[in-house]
This record gives structure tokens, C-alpha cells and sequence, in this order.
């Protein structure tokens, strides 16, 4: 018998996920390391990205980073559900990282 298919064992699977201190426990997670990656990403991303002298690239992609990085905090805790804020958190993050990889093959 698949212990995963039962219904009491799904139950128990789902109050359990949809406790508050699950749910935020999770959120917290995703500011603290989901903002990190986001911020991260989107400060090696800038220091690529934009035409000026590489020094101020960098400086002002890390002062834009720490404001994401806030940002994101706040998108955790406001957002309805935990599965939106990692998703809000963690899609633009790829798509930095993405675009940062881009960047990194053209400027090789």
C-alpha cells in the first residue's frame, strides 16, 4: 500500500504545511536567502550590464542590490501566499543570473 496516497497521511501532510509557523518560517527563508540570490544576482548582473567605468558599475549595481535586497523582504511578507513569494523572489533572480551568463559569454 503507498503510504503517500493515503488520505489521512495527506491530511496530515497539508495541516502541517498550512501551519502559521510553517508558513512563516518559509517566507523568512525566502528574504533571507531568496533576497540574498536576488540581490547578488542582480549586482553581478549590473556590474555587466551597464556602460560606464567598470568601478561604478559595480559601485552602483551593489547600492541598487542592498535597495533589492530590502525590497525582497518586504515582497516575502506581503505577498498572499509562501509560494508566491518564493516564486516572486526566486524568477527574477534566474532571469539575472540568466541574463549575467549572457553577459559573461559576449564580454569572454
Amino acid at each position: 500500500m503507498n503510504t503517500a496516497s493515503h488520505p489521512a497521511v495527506r491530511h496530515r501532510l497539508q495541516a502541517w504545511l498550512s501551519a502559521s509557523w510553517v508558513q512563516v518560517l518559509s517566507r523568512a527563508l525566502a528574504a533571507i536567502f531568496g533576497g540574498y540570490a536576488l540581490a547578488a544576482s542582480f549586482t553581478a548582473f549590473l556590474s555587466l550590464a551597464l556602460p560606464m567605468h567598470r568601478s561604478q558599475s559595480v559601485l552602483t549595481g551593489m547600492l541598487l542590490g542592498i535597495v533589492l535586497y530590502a525590497c525582497a523582504a518586504m515582497w516575502a511578507f506581503a505577498t498572499r501566499t509562501a509560494l508566491r513569494a518564493w516564486v516572486g523572489i526566486l524568477l527574477p533572480a534566474a532571469l539575472c543570473y540568466g541574463g549575467l551568463r549572457l553577459l559573461q559569454g559576449v564580454a569572454a
